[in-house]
């Protein structure tokens, strides 16, 4: 098992004229412990050697620490927050603090709102060290404290969310002005136009806030960016530009009388800015080409569209005129066909009619020439029995049957021929059941 080590508890500060080796040695011997090599550290010794090796007291060692920590921290800061001071601003009245830049006071103008908590902090201090009261005493100047008295409502202003942000909401100096014609004839416009909504979108209760973008943006995407800007819902108050109200209890009146007047004051300047912003709005989209295009194209495709329903109704109209003269057409030539079959079933109900008569006439003509087949002269008796059958026989057949029937007869002479076809004509009948049996008397006998 190991012998337990005794360490001496560190001394926080030993005797004028002791070396770190005695101080080892001598701690070792009165505590009775193992002797062993310590390595001094830690920063009480660092200081109990500084003021050793320096031969100062307490008091003037803690004095120069101090100094040197101050000059330090403005050396630190110096790389950070380096603002040349204006002569008028140091010159200025405590008492017009309204009316002071409180980003400039504290050096702070490059950032400005977009200042931290943290560097609102060291840009403190280090106006402080410069600026105190007791360091400007210590150069003669015993009455000038206005300009640290700025400085610290600066600070009270910029540390307090709420006043900070009624001040950062009539903060001109923050504002990017709008560029000119000439700056945009020389310049980026979406660039230069770009900033200035970048400087206005910290007024926006809405994030994240769409900005300008560039000549490659969608149409949804340039869109998107004036629909939120139109519609912009702005935290931009007025209330730092207020008048006092005062506190005396006693006038009430007047008190009533500055709130309705700061209330309307704010109002006014509201409207006022959201004035602004339209115009600004306005005069952005006014040159941006992105919307010309968007336009020409979708002018464009109106006008595609516009043509190709033209071009179909066109067509639709010329089809149906097509249509339209083809039916008359064919119409027309139906007519024209159903007049001509008209008048050839008419010419052929003619020549037929015609052929029948004709028919008719050689069937009549072909008994005369058999002298109704008498022998000498026939007698009118003879001649109508003969003729009365005949007139029964062409009543019962069709126009082509007695055509059939007259080529028969036609070029006999002789009686009994005649006589035998006109037989055979009236037993055909007969047998078709369209004469009865002893109508006929002049072709059976």
């Amino acid at each position: 098992m190991a012998t337990p080590i005794a360490v001496p508890t560190p001394l926080l500060a030993l005797p004028e004229g002791w070396t770190a080796e005695k101080d080892i040695k001598t701690v070792g011997k009165l505590s009775g412990a193992t002797q062993r090599t310590l390595e001094p550290v830690g920063p009480y010794f660092l200081a109990h050697a500084r003021r050793a090796r320096h031969k100062r007291t307490f008091s003037e060692d803690d004095r120069i620490q101090a100094q040197e920590r101050a000059k330090k921290v403005e050396n630190d800061e110096d790389s950070e927050i380096s603002e040349p001071e204006d002569p008028m601003m140091l010159a200025r009245d405590a008492k017009d603090w309204k009316q002071q830049d409180h980003y400039k006071v504290l050096g702070l103008s490059k950032y400005r709102w977009k200042a931290t908590e943290e560097q609102i902090k060291r840009a403190h201090r280090k106006k402080v060290l410069k600026h105190h009261p007791d360091k400007k005493a210590a150069a003669g100047r015993t009455d000038d404290d206005n300009f640290f008295k700025c400085i610290q409502k600066a600070t009270e202003v910029l540390l307090d969310p709420t006043k900070r942000r009624q001040f950062d909401s009539v903060d001109e100096e923050a504002d990017v002005e709008p560029p000119t014609k000439k700056q945009l004839q020389k310049g980026n416009f979406y660039k230069l136009w770009g900033n200035v909504f970048k400087s206005e979108a910290r007024f926006s209760k809405i994030h994240p806030v769409p900005m300008l973008g560039d000549d490659k943006s969608t149409r949804e995407e340039v869109e998107n960016f004036y629909n939120f800007w139109y519609s912009f819902d702005s935290w931009r108050s007025f209330e730092y530009l207020d008048e006092d109200v005062p506190d005396d209890n006693e006038n009430r009146d007047q008190k009533r009388h500055t709130e309705r007047k700061n209330a309307n004051a704010r109002k006014k300047k509201k409207a006022e800015d959201n004035a602004r912003l339209r115009k600004l709005l306005d005069d952005c989209s006014a040159g941006d080409e992105r919307i010309k295009r968007f336009r020409q194209e979708a002018n464009a495709a109106k006008n595609k569209k516009r043509l190709e329903r033209e071009a179909a109704e066109k067509k639709a109209a010329e089809d149906a005129k097509a249509a339209k003269e083809a039916a008359e057409k064919a119409a027309k030539e139906a007519e024209e066909k159903a007049k001509a079959d008209r008048e050839a079933n008419k010419k052929a109900k003619e020549a037929a009619k015609n052929a029948v008569k004709k028919n008719k006439r050689v069937l009549r003509g072909s008994v005369k020439d058999a002298n109704y087949f008498a022998e000498g002269d026939a007698s009118p008796a003879t001649i109508d029995a003969v003729l009365g059958d005949v007139e029964l026989i062409q009543g019962k057949i069709e126009p082509e049957e007695i055509a059939a029937l007259a080529s028969k007869l036609n070029g006999l002479k002789v009686a009994d021929e005649i006589k035998s076809v006109w037989k055979a004509e009236a037993e055909r009948l007969i047998g078709a059941g369209k004469i009865k049996e002893g109508e006929i008397k002049a072709f059976t006998a």
